[in-house]
């Protein structure tokens, strides 16, 4: 049992000496964790820094959320599925946002429509500083006077709402980044912000073939849909060592890729159609020069780095164009923990041509947080490793992130896959 990776125990301050049945090694339970909850909250304060109250209001698209709201959802898990069911007497900040911030957890009852979410100016962002600050101080002193057995079962929830925190923390910053490229004064989240530069590497790596193991590593928190642990067989293929970059991509738009139906899947023809789409999302062209909208606001593309921001179906069509496939996502797995690919995190999740479905034998857990996963294994694709805002600590070989085909608005790219003919 460990606390998310990278977390520290050198600003645990609350606990002055042992409970009386502790031993050392059950002593740093309570500092880890102590540790690990105020790292994560505090990571999403200072996501949040960079936004005026006025930022943090926006919904750009119904697939997105407030600042605001990412906050305030992310606090109101933890006071249900935490200090509701564990803390008698606790006293609920507000009894009407359990209604305001629920998201999708039907079993906690009824909630207010995702497509509204950036109508509601009211909590403002410093009543949710304070509903933080509440709910914060709640678990602090739980986690603080539980004992050693109260604690051990208290961690599997307090680790989930922190994973899940850390999802909401990468949200933050991509639905933020789609509300500025609506505004056409192009506005920085930060100014300083600079894409990360992949791996200067060429070719395609042969994988081991055969019969490999796939899923949950036993080394620490997973989420339901990384288990169980299978076996998959691995046919001969070999993976692009580094990933797509700025300058292959506009190779493809050159050569008519936007605009040739018989690279394109029938709904993503379709789609690209009806959006017009002719280049990634956020591209726009100016006099002749592409320009890409950023966390550090309008920028010229650069060919060397990793493309992003493209949907499934224009990562599908770029491969048949380079008469290459898209991995699958068992493929992706083995190649990244054989080490033998570049950037597999940190810059862009990679779409794989794998289906969002249950790993055989696939259970959810039971009660409400049942809802998290499980529920949403149909019509999605499955995208590999992590980004640039996923959070430290939060990536890991056998993660399954998936979205539908035609999103663009997160930090999307791909690398290919060859096989013999």
């Amino acid at each position: 049992m460990s606390p998310l990776a990278g977390s520290s125990i050198a600003d645990s301050k609350t606990r002055k000496s042992p409970k009386p049945e502790t031993d050392s090694a059950s002593q740093n339970l309570w500092e880890m964790w102590l540790a690990a909850f105020r790292k994560v909250r505090g990571e999403t304060e200072r996501r949040a820094s960079f936004l005026s109250p006025e930022d943090q209001v926006i919904q750009s698209m119904p697939d997105a959320s407030p600042a605001k709201w990412h906050r305030a959802h992310t606090t109101w898990f933890f006071e249900q599925f935490l200090l509701v069911p564990h803390v008698p007497g606790y006293k609920i900040f507000d009894e009407r946002f359990a209604y305001l911030f629920n998201s999708y957890y039907v079993s906690a009852g009824p909630r207010h429509a995702r497509t509204q979410r950036g109508l509601i100016t009211r909590p403002g962002a410093s009543e949710v500083a304070r509903f933080r600050a509440h709910v914060d101080a709640a678990v602090g002193r739980l986690i603080e006077n539980a004992s050693v057995a109260e604690l051990r079962k208290l961690i599997p929830i307090v680790e989930i709402g922190l994973n899940h925190e850390q999802q909401h923390q990468e949200l933050l910053i991509t639905d933020i980044l789609h509300a500025f490229a609506q505004n056409p004064t192009w506005p920085a989240y930060d100014a300083d912000w600079k894409m990360p530069r992949g791996k200067n590497v060429e070719g395609f790596a042969p994988l081991p073939e055969g019969i490999h193991t796939i899923g949950d590593e036993g080394a620490g928190f997973v989420f339901d849909n990384e288990r169980p642990t299978h076996q998959a067989l691995i046919q001969p293929v070999r993976l692009q060592r580094g990933l797509v970059t700025n300058k292959e991509w506009l190779e493809f738009m050159a050569d008519g890729g936007y605009a040739t139906p018989t690279l394109w899947l029938s709904d993503g023809w379709a789609m690209a159609q009806a959006e017009g789409w002719s280049a990634p999302g956020y591209w726009h062209e100016e006099n002749g020069t592409w320009q890409q909208m950023t966390l550090g606001g309008l920028k010229p593309v650069d060919p060397a780095l990793p493309v992003c921001h493209m949907s499934y179906y224009e990562a599908d069509a770029f491969a048949r164009w380079a008469g290459k496939h898209l991995p699958t996502e068992q493929e992706w797995e083995v190649a990244a923990r054989a080490g033998i690919i570049a950037d597999p995190f940190g810059i862009v999740w990679q779409w794989t041509r794998s289906a969002y479905l249950p790993y055989p034998g696939y259970r959810a857990v039971e009660g409400a947080l049942g809802e998290y996963n499980g529920k949403f294994m149909i019509n999605q694709m499955v995208l590999r490793g992590s980004s640039l805002a996923t959070p430290a600590g939060h990536s890991r070989l056998s993660y399954r992130n998936f979205f539908y085909p035609p999103s663009r608005w997160q930090f999307t790219g791909l690398r290919l896959a060859e096989y013999d003919a």
